[in-house]
């Protein structure tokens, strides 16, 4: 099929890709929008995880105070330029995460983040719920694996479902912003206040 400079355009406008990589994408979805779409988002995708490795020093602090001023959260998000840092797209991530820490409750940043002795706790808490159903070994441990997945789902930023489109993570956000941007981007840190909590 042919692929015509006004494919091509309008694909760039679509995606934000460069012109090559928008012909690429439509020679190899013959054409197909949707298909070359989807191949670009894969593509930088890739290309993101790449790039997560990059040192992240800039970036900003923001705040967001819920209405009624009783819950508010500040969150530290890094890139690799000021220039990033600046953009409206990194800006809004931000205050979107800090929403996410309000809404969500987090406790940590990412499974990395939890301590090892409050996974042990988890761990013999499940084993213990298991101990009476007389399943083997290996599949109480997959079970428990399981349960602390789903541990990390609720106390994990980064594991936790995107409170503005549950069908993909935090973490997926994260990787699609990087791939969008160009740069590393990554979440410090968070706290989370709540009037007359701890």
């Amino acid at each position: 099929m042919e692929i015509s400079a006004e494919m091509v355009k309008e694909l760039r406008q679509a995606t934000g890709s460069g012109v090559l990589d928008c012909r690429k994408a439509l020679e190899h979805a013959n054409g197909d929008f949707d298909k070359a779409v989807e191949y670009l988002r894969e593509k930088g995708l890739a290309k993101a995880a790449t790039k997560t490795g990059r040192a992240a020093k800039e970036g900003l602090i923001e705040a967001y105070v819920h209405t009624g001023s009783r819950v508010a959260a500040l969150v530290e998000l890094n890139c690799e330029s000021d220039f990033v840092a600046r953009t409206s797209e990194f800006k809004e991530l931000a205050h979107n995460l800090a929403m996410q820490v309000v809404a969500a409750r987090p406790q940590y940043v990412s499974p990395d983040d939890v301590p090892d002795e409050v996974k042990e706790r988890e761990k013999s808490i499940y084993r213990a719920q298991l101990a009476g159903e007389g399943k083997p070994p290996q599949v109480v441990e997959k079970i428990v694996e399981g349960k602390l997945n789903k541990f990390y789902e609720e106390m994990c930023l980064l594991k936790q479902p995107y409170i503005k489109d549950d069908q993909k993570t935090v973490e997926k956000l994260l990787l699609e912003m990087i791939a969008k941007l160009g740069e590393n981007i990554v979440v410090r840190r968070f706290a989370r206040f709540e009037l007359g909590g701890e």
